[in-house]
């Protein structure tokens, strides 16, 4: 991002050897384009007309709607003041003006590069090593990032809480290794179930699963919970010592706000307690079935 469009020139020719380079004149137009597609690497000239590089890094940093990404400042500041004045923005590094080609493809190599890593060690830190999906801390940021969408759009939003039925008999008669495959075998069928992409699945617990579905009223929840109980029933997964069958089964626990209940005076702690309130049911009530409720229905 520059107002310069002789510098714009400059960094094109740099950068020609990446195939998805886009460039804006101004903060608003590169804050559009960011939230279009978010980007790998930003270089931004730091005195721009109206609001500053300085003053738009610092408040991307503060965006959590905007991935995080490397910004490198283009400016003709070389001293000690403004390099201090860029790190604390938040930026990344700093190229003195003039630029020239071979400084620019270096530091775009660096920072791409330190951003793939970085990228790599955060989806091992938000992934179930066993199964593949996402793990109780990327699940907590998903359900907390969700519910501040719901309820400032007024969309509706469900959860489905997924228990594995008498799983410890399960591993005490098969032993671990055959309680993994069956764990590995129950993620494949969520995923399959929770199938848009802005759908989550995450494994939450030992046997615990949990389903987060944006933009799904009640009657929706439910038949996605139908879905799961039929591919469990289709894996047909062998269960010596089950009292309720001869093959796995799960218990569901299902809560929804609806876009009538949607406000910012209720917080998504009460979606996550209406699932599981309604898992405990479903467990009273003879395990293998889906138990779903609204928040502010009827209980």
């Amino acid at each position: 991002m520059d107002d310069d469009p002789g510098a714009i020139q400059v960094l094109r020719a740099a950068l020609s050897a990446y195939r998805d380079v886009r460039f804006a004149t101004n903060t608003s137009d590169a804050e559009r384009l960011l939230r279009e597609r978010p980007a790998d690497l930003l270089f931004l000239d730091a005195e721009m007309p109206g609001e500053n590089g300085f003053e738009f890094c610092a408040r991307l940093e503060s965006d959590s709607s905007i991935p995080d990404m490397p910004i490198i400042f283009v400016t003709s500041h070389d001293d000690l003041a403004f390099e201090v004045r860029a790190l604390e923005s938040g930026a990344s590094d700093f190229i003195v003006k003039p630029v020239s080609a071979p400084r620019v493809q270096l530091r775009a190599r660096l920072h791409l590069r330190l951003k793939r890593q970085l990228d790599q060690l955060e989806e091992l830190s938000v992934t179930d090593p066993l199964t593949g999906l996402a793990n109780r801390r990327a699940f907590d940021r998903a359900l907390a990032h969700e519910w501040a969408g719901a309820t400032r759009g007024a969309r509706a939003l469900s959860l489905l809480l997924v228990d594995v039925d008498h799983f410890k008999r399960f591993n005490d008669a098969l032993g671990h290794p055959a309680g993994d495959r069956c764990l590995q075998q129950l993620a494949g069928a969520l995923r399959s179930a929770g199938r848009r992409a802005t759908d989550l699945v995450a494994r939450v617990g030992g046997e615990e699963f949990a389903l987060l579905l944006p933009d799904t009223p009640a009657e929706g929840a439910s038949r996605v919970a139908d879905t799961v109980l039929e591919s469990l029933r289709r894996l047909a997964i062998p269960h010596p010592d089950s009292p309720t069958g001869s093959v796995v089964q799960v218990s569901i626990g299902g809560s929804t706000l609806p876009p009538d209940r949607a406000t910012g005076s209720m917080a998504h702690a009460e979606l996550l307690s209406a699932a599981d309130e309604a898992l405990y049911l479903a467990k009273e009530h003879g395990r293998a079935q889906a138990v779903c409720r609204t928040l502010g229905g009827p209980r």
